[in-house]
């Protein structure tokens, strides 16, 4: 049940286009103040998720609040609550940036200029520039700005960082970090770079084959999870309190990553501590049938 501790909360959602499903059975809740990562690969059903969040598109199945709103209800004033970035970044080619500026304040009640115009000027892009003759990611930025200006209580941002380079990339985390303890934001954000991942944010949610296979706080998903390693034994079994997520087996041994529910005392396998990286990666590699297995659950027991 949405309260004022979660900013969006999913059941059994759902979105059908035609004969495919874009998204599937999508149960979780990404609790307030958090930097929330949408991770897994391209048809994932990502950016579904994030447009139905923002209102862009509406749910064949299942239910989803947002802020304690439904997005689809037209009712109160959650536009005005939520930024969105879509991953083509809509923008007025023929504006100059600080046309755009205006726009949005015209646009939007809650409108900073002067966050708008900070933003802008530590990226050394110039308000007289027309939209068209920037770059593809000074236009991003651009897009993220409007965004931000508009001091949101929940960010949605659809691959905010997929056209910028390293410099540009490092400043986007700085400055979302910063929304989140100056503004009280909270931000989900869609990605396919895990080392992002790892550097801000503290909640993760897997996506595979249009499903939810992962969500939790990165610090609980970190713990809860080991490597299992062990020279080649056809007999020998994982141990005991353990749920297996991935295997791989070579001539030299078999690697497992597995969730486990209390610590481990085998002196037949060698444990180790997992990566984030390599974590969502198994998750990724099982897939929708390895999902029921492996699937963590949140820390009140219930399951995504």
């Amino acid at each position: 049940m949405i309260d004022g501790t979660t900013v969006l909360e999913t059941v059994n959602l759902g979105k059908r286009y035609r004969r495919k499903w874009g998204l599937q059975d999508c149960t979780l809740t990404i609790p307030k103040g958090r930097v929330a990562a949408l991770v897994g690969p391209n048809g994932a059903g990502k950016s579904t998720l994030l447009r139905m969040a923002a209102g862009l598109d509406q749910p064949s199945v299942g239910t989803l609040r947002v802020l304690g709103e439904s997005p689809t209800s037209g009712s109160g004033n959650l536009k005005e609550r939520v930024g969105y970035l879509d991953q083509e970044r809509p923008l007025y080619k023929s504006f100059r940036v600080a046309e755009m500026l205006r726009f949005g304040a015209k646009n939007n009640p809650n409108w900073n200029m002067e966050v708008a115009k900070e933003h802008l000027a530590q990226l050394d892009i110039p308000l007289r520039s027309r939209i068209g003759n920037l770059s593809g990611g000074q236009q991003a930025q651009v897009a993220l700005t409007l965004c931000l200006a508009k001091e949101p209580e929940l960010l949605l941002l659809d691959e905010p960082a997929a056209a910028l380079d390293p410099v540009a990339r490092e400043e986007l985390l700085r400055i979302l970090m910063r929304q989140v303890a100056d503004c009280d934001s909270s931000v989900l954000l869609s990605t396919h770079s895990l080392g992002d991942v790892a550097a801000i944010c503290d909640y993760v949610v897997v996506l595979a084959h249009s499903r939810v296979v992962l969500s939790n706080d990165t610090e609980y998903v970190l713990e809860s999870h080991r490597i299992l390693s062990a020279v080649h034994d056809g007999d020998l079994l994982p141990p005991p309190g353990v749920t297996v997520i991935n295997s791989q087996s070579s001539a030299r041994g078999q690697s497992l990553l597995v969730r486990i529910e209390l610590p481990i005392d085998e002196t037949r396998w060698r444990v180790e501590r997992p990566s984030l990286e390599e974590i969502v990666l198994a998750y990724l590699r099982e897939g929708a049938p390895g999902a029921k297995e492996g699937h963590i659950r949140d820390r009140d027991g219930s399951g995504e």
